[in-house]
């Protein structure tokens, strides 16, 4: 299978964000990855329930919503009425990580879980089997462009020896700073989502560009 594309519209123009969705609508990306930050979990604010709907109005991919906000469990149910079809809260922001992927899971959505750079991927251990999605974080939380966290290539392995021996189909997405140089050696270490955001829309031609890191082999 080649790996899915989830482009982020954190890095896209907000003052065109519907053509903006047109066009990845007419790309080969298989998300949209929208980036909920509420300025407490982490140190920025970007959009919330009001944006994920107009988003999910004009879109013809599913919505892949990344929830870096703290209580995620009273957001869950408008989120999910707002078009998320894939809700990732964070490990670190969650007391009771397995009755909140069981809440998502009721609501009909695909469960994911966020980590951290910090955050090692064996306290996965004893919920694995409720995880749709793990989102690594290849970055620091909060703000787009950052530079890539190499570690994450250990992680990515790390994971993935987790769920074969756990015998889950849970897939592993990347987030934060994915080019063409380090796909390509996240999809040999295991990685089957690609999280990207200023690499597509700061590019010449989006779609493009998108079609060349869903072509990428390992």
């Amino acid at each position: 299978m080649s790996v899915k594309i989830a482009p982020s519209i954190l890095a896209s123009d907000f003052a065109n964000l519907q053509s903006e969705i047109e066009m990845l609508n007419a790309s080969e990306a298989d998300y949209i990855h929208v980036d909920i930050m509420d300025g407490v979990f982490v140190p920025n604010i970007s959009f919330g329930i009001p944006v994920t709907e107009a988003v999910n109005r004009h879109s013809k991919k599913p919505l892949d919503v990344h929830l870096m906000i703290v209580n995620p469990d009273q957001y869950l149910e408008a989120f999910h009425k707002a078009g998320a079809e894939i809700i990732s809260v964070h490990y670190e922001a969650c007391d009771h990580l397995h009755r909140t992927l069981q809440a998502i899971r009721n609501l009909g959505c695909k469960t994911g879980v966020a980590l951290n750079p910090h955050t090692s991927v064996s306290l996965l251990e004893d919920v694995i089997q409720d995880i749709d999605l793990v989102c690594l974080m290849s970055v620091n939380p909060g703000f787009g462009g950052q530079k890539f966290i190499e570690n994450t290539y250990s992680k990515v392995r790390q994971l993935k020896a987790l769920i074969e021996r756990k015998g889950t189909s849970t897939m592993i997405e990347i987030d934060g700073g994915v080019n063409e140089n380090n796909a390509p050696l996240l999809i040999a270490a295991g990685a089957d989502v690609l999280v990207a955001g200023n690499f597509v829309f700061s590019s010449n031609d989006p779609i493009e560009t998108i079609k060349r890191l869903k072509s990428l082999k390992n």
